[in-house]
């Protein structure tokens, strides 16, 4: 199962909203659930994550087996 903790405690430490997600990177509320829930993603929008966010997939994902 993959897993977006670190998204959350990265957007902490950075002071970056959900909000901010939705208006400046252009991530729509639907995948900002989809984030929240841990549910499937799209390589694009991780993409968008990592730009906007200035950090490697590792920073906002983990891994962790079933």
């Amino acid at each position: 199962m993959i897993r977006f903790d670190r998204l959350w405690k990265l957007m902490e430490e950075k002071q970056v909203s959900t909000y901010m997600l939705r208006e400046q990177c252009g991530i729509d509320s639907k995948t900002v659930r989809r984030l929240k829930a841990n549910d499937n993603t799209e390589t694009k929008t991780l993409n968008k994550l990592c730009a906007f966010l200035n950090c490697r997939l590792e920073d906002i994902a983990e891994f962790i087996p079933d």
